[in-house]
């Protein structure tokens, strides 16, 4: 690891401070170290743009929550630069090393003594009128979601071309297995083993009971046809970009030729994350 990059959780003063001790850190041991441009304007350095950084280092090293690392995976691509996450809160699946442990972590990783998960990514494609609208990189969700005051959606959803069915229901959540842990685990969703190659399709109240999740092969084209008029309702990748749709538009997810590859903590693995996090055993 000769060079590394470090984003940082923006408006969090703990974030930045220990950005701060990271690239001195490194630096002290011959690593060269490019700031996200925030992070370094914020801590009185010179910084790099967040989309030049992954094509200049060997490491990217996110501190915050799993929020901040999932919108560096997306502005990743298909480079397939490792990323380190660091949680500085309490939940928090893929940034699974705390900070008291980061710089033992460090050391290993400088020293190649660590593993990488290569974690499936998603492309959304919306068409609208015969055209393509919006696509979108993703490595949690892709989500279609009704308004406050909207009514019941109806989908008609087709999995490589074979009718599947109409869903009538709040909203629609196509997961992946890094994915299963959020929205479609609170949905009634399975978790999904990250290393399984598949994701998991999920409606979220539908209007009918025996509507259920239901999980596809990982090479599956599914087309979602959305059947609304005037209702509010929008498409939302991973939570954090996404567009309002219109009736008619036709929403096209499948593997994402880019692949996220997470640096896992040489002390932990994957059945012991989830035990923590979810508190499984406690009374």
């Amino acid at each position: 690891m000769k060079r590394v990059g470090i984003f940082a959780k923006r408006n969090h003063p703990d974030a930045a401070e220990l950005a701060a001790r990271v690239a001195s850190w490194l630096r002290e041991r011959q690593v060269e170290v490019l700031l996200e441009e925030t992070l370094a304007g914020d801590l009185g350095q010179s910084g790099h743009p967040d989309d030049e950084i992954p094509g200049l280092v060997d490491m990217i090293i996110v501190l915050g929550g799993d929020g901040t690392l999932i919108s560096v995976a997306r502005s990743i691509g298909a480079l397939n630069t490792p990323i380190l996450g660091v949680n500085l809160g309490s939940l928090g699946f893929l940034t699974e090393i705390t900070r008291q442990e980061l710089f033992q972590v460090l050391s290993k990783v400088l020293e190649g003594n660590y593993t990488v998960s290569d974690r499936l990514m998603l492309e959304a494609v919306i068409s609208r009128n015969g055209s393509v609208a919006n696509r979108y990189q993703l490595l949690n969700d892709v989500v279609i979601n009704k308004g406050a005051l909207a009514r019941i959606i109806d989908m008609e959803l087709y999995v490589n071309e074979s009718y599947l069915t109409t869903f009538k229901a709040d909203g629609l959540i196509i997961s992946s297995p890094t994915g299963s842990t959020a929205y479609n685990m609170a949905a009634g969703g399975p978790i999904i083993y990250p290393g399984a190659d598949c994701f998991v399709i999920t409606p979220i109240c539908p209007h009918m009971l025996t509507n259920r999740p239901m999980i596809v092969p990982a090479d599956s084209m599914i087309r979602i046809e959305v059947k609304f008029k005037d209702e509010d309702v929008v498409l939302t990748a991973d939570g954090q970009v996404g567009m309002p749709l219109k009736g008619g538009d036709i929403v096209e997810v499948h593997r994402s030729a880019s692949r996220t590859r997470l640096i896992l903590s040489p002390d932990k693995e994957y059945f012991e994350v989830l035990r923590t996090k979810l508190r499984w055993g406690e009374r």
